[in-house]
């Protein structure tokens, strides 16, 4: 069973798809690369790949009750 993605839990978790890479860190994700969904079962992974990363993130960002305007100033 693949571990769920832990949105801005840590600075270690992270994964591949395609040649997008997804990074996690306590402030920040970064999504990088590529990533090619094709209009086959191998897409379709893909997709759900990136969709539970975002979706992560959503969630966690919703969740922060004291989350800033911004981080970068």
């Amino acid at each position: 069973m693949q571990q769920p993605f832990m949105a801005y839990e840590n600075d270690t978790d992270g994964f591949t798809t395609g040649e997008l890479q997804i990074k996690n860190a306590l402030d920040v994700i970064t999504i990088e690369g590529t990533l090619e969904i094709t209009k086959d079962r191998q897409g379709l992974e893909a997709a759900l790949k990136l969709k539970r990363a975002v979706d992560a993130a959503i969630d966690a960002l919703k969740r922060d009750r004291n989350l800033p305007d911004s981080i970068r100033d």
